[in-house]
């Protein structure tokens, strides 16, 4: 999600002291490994926000997005996947990875990113055919 190896290793180390730190507020109602990956996440959003992800605002996505078709053909290995999310800008990529991979839907995603639903529409509309693009190269 961040882009920056260095920058995802001080998350990581700050997001296991958050979570030894608040490891009393932990209320079982996920499993532990639930509960730590929720933090890594927010500890990450939290950093983009501070970077001030730009994101473009589309007025009309109707015409644009599309509802993910799962019967598309990904056979790809993980690795090239994750090396053309790589290429991506940071709000493409973190749309991209909250939707597709951490299960956000649209409307958290635009709560948590403070942006409008329909620009992570758009953003993950975007990254989808920017990855397609750099796949099919």
């Amino acid at each position: 999600m961040l882009h920056n190896e260095m920058d995802a290793e001080d998350i990581l180390q700050n997001s296991f002291v958050d979570v030894y730190t608040n490891l009393h507020k932990f209320n079982y109602q996920a499993t532990p490994g639930a509960w730590i990956k929720r933090i890594v996440i927010n500890n990450c959003i939290n950093h983009l926000k501070k970077r001030r992800i730009n994101f473009e605002e589309m007025s009309n996505v109707a015409d644009v997005v599309e509802e993910i078709t799962y019967t598309e053909d990904f056979n790809l290995e993980v690795n090239k996947i994750k090396s053309a999310m790589n290429l991506l800008s940071d709000g493409y990529r973190t749309v991209f990875s909250l939707y597709a991979i951490e299960g956000y839907d649209h409307s958290e995603i635009a709560q948590v990113l403070d942006i409008s639903e329909s620009t992570s529409k758009s953003q993950y509309h975007r990254a989808k055919q920017k990855i397609k693009t750099i796949l099919s190269a």
